[in-house]
């Protein structure tokens, strides 16, 4: 699950760069298919902080 959430935050990330316009042509093709997120990559961000959360709650040590 951290690894789920990882990857959330990775993608949060490029949604914004890619929103903000500073990815050039692969940003374009981002934004082509993820306009939603593109333009609120915050919906992506608290996926992953609800992921982070989850996966704590239900680790086992």
């Amino acid at each position: 699950m951290y690894f789920a959430a990882v990857v959330l935050f990775i993608l949060s990330g490029l949604f914004y760069s890619a929103g903000q316009r500073e990815l050039g042509s692969v940003g374009v093709e981002v934004c082509r298919y993820g306009s939603m997120l593109c333009d609120s990559p915050h919906y992506v961000l608290v996926g992953a902080i609800l992921a982070t959360l989850w996966a704590s709650f239900v680790s086992v040590r």
